[in-house]
């Protein structure tokens, strides 16, 4: 198994320098024909470049992480690529917002739970006939295991 990960960077690194290859004869072949094209055929060839190579500039911006804050649009006009409107930012904060609102009402729901419940048995105890120091007595206990016969 050891064996094939050398052998498989090693055929990674030949094609990458089969392309780099074979990108610089592409790109000298190009370069000779351009001079001999017209005037205007090379113009537009030339705005196409720029515009594959804005392109690929945003792409690349976009891919390492970040947004591009400014870049050319299709049709040649800057566009920003950051800019949200107020309702967008606040949209996106919504769902948080919610979720936190949605565990303090939890929070607070189960605190009044466990008052009600502490207040039942306090309303419990004091009105059993037993007053309720008789449920702290160590003998009480003794007394409920085993009851007087009758």
């Amino acid at each position: 198994m050891s064996s094939t990960l050398p052998q498989t960077a090693t055929s990674h690194a030949t094609q990458a320098a089969l392309e780099a290859r074979f990108s610089v004869l592409v790109a000298a072949a190009l370069t000779r024909r351009s001079q001999v094209l017209p005037h205007d055929l090379s113009e537009r060839l030339r705005f196409a470049r720029e515009q594959a190579a804005s392109r690929a500039r945003l792409a690349n911006a976009k891919t390492a992480g970040g947004t591009a804050l400014a870049g050319v649009s299709a049709g040649g006009s800057g566009v920003l690529a950051g800019f949200q409107p107020w309702w967008q930012r606040v949209a996106s904060v919504l769902p948080l917002l919610m979720l936190v609102a949605g565990m303090l009402m939890a929070e607070r729901w189960s605190v009044r739970e466990h008052i009600l419940a502490a207040a039942e048995i306090d309303a419990q105890l004091l009105s059993d006939a037993l007053p309720p120091s008789a449920y702290s007595d160590p003998g009480f206990g003794e007394y409920l295991r085993n009851p007087p016969a009758p």
